[in-house]
């Protein structure tokens, strides 16, 4: 059932206290893979569809990031962060063509960014340099001009992005077609809250107050959680009403990386990756995702059946020792429960979207070498430009881990195509459009990217690790879109706000 904001709000501060009681064992181990027990079955609550208000011809939505409180444990509220209430955030709902205008208010006590990812908009708009000081105000707009997706808004302030965001500062923002397009994926399940719901996953830290903590022993990697949240709730359980669903799969934690399938180790579909619909669903057992990465998955039920999304343990490559950086055991997420007699669901269709395939015959070349915890041996300067691109061409962007340990590449204000990974050409369910990646130790991506059609020779996008901790402490570009791929190496003062 779709809930109201109120009911949301109210179901995902108290659904411990209202549902099954979880039994929680918590420790303060920040390395450890023993995420506690929890008795699953409180309602997964989905979040509310933001309102909004058309403005001539804008469509208008208000953000209030502010301070709140949050029950992960009963009984035990935690100090947390929300958008427009305590812990996450509506969902933004807006079509391809549509103009937008994000009205946000921050009532933090801290200054923060509002960042829009995957979202292809003005740099101006978007990113760590647009900071809104405490008590402060900012309303970014801009037309939405890429294909239906599944993202996602989150703060970006430099060096605070890993304690806003895990503090509860994220929510979705879904991307459709204009009514009568898209017929290719019509048969998908589409209605919001009943046959199609967003999953946000974060793996969270408690101590045994069941407060917010964070690791202080400098983890490489950054904090790893000691229990396992969806949508906020320990032990959530979906009541599935239809032959199929649909779950928009978020990684929001800081650090951990999922690989999701079911317990039983059934078949799903993935029909979207980051940046929208895939040419055809993907038959997965598992699909793998780092933190920011998403994954659209259609999984097929039985009337009275119960199956356990769960996150085996991932592909971390030659991680030694894994359970130090998020590798370890499995753990359970979610389990959906089939009611007893379940409305009938289409078909999944045959092919979904058309994947141009980018010409990069004479695409420009950039290399990007992670190596500890920099980029091409730079920490980010926010008055440095890494990279002047020429808007709106077609370039090719090596990416290489030279770590030991694991990253991802997350490049702001674009979708690009993964060709290949270490020479060979990525699984079917990564050939879509993507805005983040998966670095494994030792490995080398190639991506293609249409850079943004939006120039401007004084804000900057950003591109970075987007482990929270490495993004943080500095792992992280910036690259100017101007006319003619030609701008300067510093950014002044004028007009930008630092």
């Amino acid at each position: 059932m779709l809930l109201s904001r109120r009911d949301f709000l109210r179901t995902t501060a108290a659904t411990a206290v209202l549902g099954p009681t979880l039994a929680v064992t918590l420790s303060s181990c920040a390395a450890t893979e023993d995420v506690p027990a929890v008795q699953f079955g409180a309602p997964l609550p989905v979040p509310p569809l933001a309102d909004s208000k058309l403005e001539g011809g804008v469509r208008v939505f208000s953000l209030v990031p502010q301070a709140g409180k949050h029950e992960f444990v009963p009984g035990k509220p935690a100090d947390s962060m929300g958008y427009n209430g305590g812990y996450l955030g509506p969902t933004l709902r807006a079509a391809r063509g549509e103009r937008v205008r994000i009205d946000v208010r921050n009532q933090l006590t801290d200054a923060t960014t509002l960042h829009f990812h995957g979202m292809r908009l003005p740099a101006a708009d978007d990113g760590p340099h647009q900071m809104i000081d405490a008590g402060g105000t900012s309303s970014p707009s801009w037309t939405i001009s890429q294909p239906a997706a599944t993202l996602w808004y989150h703060p970006h302030p430099h060096g605070s992005t890993e304690k806003q965001l895990s503090m509860g500062l994220t929510g979705l923002f879904i991307l459709d077609e204009p009514a009568g397009a898209g017929e290719g994926s019509a048969a998908l399940p589409h209605a919001y809250g009943v046959d199609d719901f967003p999953v946000v996953v974060q793996d969270r830290r408690l101590d045994s107050n069941g407060q917010l903590t964070f690791d202080p022993n400098g983890n490489s990697t950054g904090t790893l959680g000691n229990s396992i949240a969806a949508n906020g709730v320990l032990g959530a359980a979906l009541k599935v009403t239809t032959e199929r669903v649909r779950l928009r799969l978020l990684n929001a934690s800081g650090a951990r990386w999922f690989n999701f399938g079911f317990g039983d180790r059934r078949t799903f579909h993935v029909v979207a990756s980051d940046g929208g619909l895939l040419a055809a669903p993907v038959p997965v057992t598992r699909v793998q995702l780092s933190p920011a990465e998403r994954a659209e998955i259609v999984v097929e039920l039985k009337a009275g059946e119960q199956a356990m999304l769960r996150s085996f343990a991932p592909n971390l490559g030659s991680v030694n020792p894994p359970d130090s950086f998020g590798g370890g055991k499995d753990f359970d997420v979610l389990r959906l429960d089939a009611a007893a007699s379940l409305a009938p669901s289409s078909a999944l269709p045959a092919t979904l979207a058309a994947i141009p395939s980018l010409d990069v015959a004479n695409a420009h070349i950039r290399s990007f070498t992670l190596n500890g915890q920099n980029i091409n041996n730079h920490s980010m300067d926010m008055n440095r430009v890494d990279e002047v691109v020429k808007k709106g061409a077609t370039e090719v962007w090596l990416v290489d881990n030279t770590n030991v340990y694991q990253h991802n590449f997350h490049v702001h204000g674009v979708q690009f195509q993964l060709l290949d990974v270490n020479d060979a050409p990525p699984p079917a369910h990564l050939r879509g459009w993507k805005d983040t990646i998966p670095v494994l130790p030792r490995e080398r991506s190639r991506i293609a990217i249409i850079m943004p059609d939006y120039a401007d020779a004084q804000h900057p996008y950003m591109y970075h690790c987007h482990l929270l901790a490495h993004e943080d402490q500095g792992m992280m570009g910036q690259y100017l879109a101007t006319e003619d791929g030609t701008g300067p190496s510093k950014l002044g003062t004028d007009g930008m706000q630092m």
